[in-house]
């Protein structure tokens, strides 16, 4: 009966997450201390093994009783048992402790020099060649670095490298923004690509307006390559008259192909066939290619040595 009326009196709701999470970091620091001593039943020992005090570790074990308005320990002279609310603890705090160990062990490996990782998001036009090539290229001197690769739409990588889910990432077009560092790296012609038995097909080269007429088949909005399609439409005096939206450029290839429309895309990894692929003279019809990061977030050295490696391929990123 005392033990309830000790935890009724000091023992307060948490009724959200905010409350929880403050009790945590309350009683954080004091975990490993209760383990130790929960180990040995010794409070001695446990401040020898722990190299700390032992005031300060019997001050630690008090304070968290404390907090929780609860006994975890019988005292017997110098040495103590679990109370079953103690062994109840103990079990849930173990399991804690283990996590954090397993959580330090990961990102002490992922900072490794030799053996860490990067994370590395690119669009999905660089997936066939550009990004495999460079990663064979950079492994041959750096073997052991791992990667997690996402491939995405520009837009959805600078989130992820805005929650910290990515260090790096290759996009189109260069971000400004103001929390991010965007770097430019090459540009890709981009060609207007038609069916093969289209009329402009027996062509080589094009001045966009003069498709001003055609259906277009092109990535959905929020893509980097929608809008700078968008935009060389808008410089050649015409908004295209769209068919399909979709989210690979060999889709579209291939709705191409099917005599669907014609698309502004850069250039396939394979050729396709059923399409002819045209120069676009007027206006400049590129794109710029450029690596991002999150401005002040601190590199691992795997995380440096792939960005260095990155930015010396300035100017001849992507495969001939």
């Amino acid at each position: 009966m005392a033990h309830q009326q000790r935890s009724q009196a000091r023992l307060s709701p948490f009724s959200d997450t905010e409350d929880s999470a403050h009790f945590a970091r309350l009683l954080a620091p004091r975990l490993a201390y209760f383990a130790g001593v929960a180990r040995t039943e010794h409070v001695t020992r446990a401040a020898e093994q722990m190299g700390v005090p032992q005031s300060t570790l019997s001050r630690a074990m008090v304070r968290l009783e404390q907090d929780l308005g609860v006994d975890l320990f019988a005292r017997h002279g110098r040495t103590v048992s679990l109370t079953p609310a103690g062994r109840t603890f103990l079990s849930s705090v173990e399991r804690a402790l283990a996590e954090v160990g397993r959580a330090a062990e990961e990102v002490r490996a992922d900072a490794d020099p030799a053996t860490g990782k990067v994370a590395f998001g690119f669009l999905h036009t660089m997936g066939s060649e550009t990004v495999p090539g460079l990663i064979r290229a950079f492994r041959a001197d750096h073997p052991g670095v791992r990667f997690s690769l996402v491939q995405n739409y520009g837009e959805a990588m600078l989130e992820r490298l805005r929650s910290g889910e990515l260090d790096l990432c290759l996009t189109s077009p260069v971000p400004d923004a103001p929390d991010l560092v965007g770097r430019r790296l090459d540009e890709q012609k981009l060609r207007l690509v038609v069916p093969a038995d289209h009329p402009l097909a027996s062509r080589r080269r094009i001045r966009l307006a003069e498709a001003a007429d055609e259906t277009f088949v092109t990535l959905e909005p929020g893509y980097g390559m929608r809008r700078i399609a968008d935009d060389l439409c808008q410089e050649a005096g015409f908004r295209p008259r769209i068919a399909f939206e979709g989210e690979e450029a060999e889709t579209l290839r291939g709705l191409v192909a099917a005599g669907l429309g014609v698309a502004l895309l850069p250039p396939p990894a394979v050729p396709r066939p059923g399409v002819v692929e045209l120069t676009v003279t007027a206006p400049r019809a590129v794109r710029e290619i450029g690596v991002a990061w999150l401005d002040g977030h601190p590199d691992t050295p795997p995380v440096a040595a792939f960005k260095k490696f990155l930015l010396s391929r300035r100017g001849h990123l992507l495969p001939d």
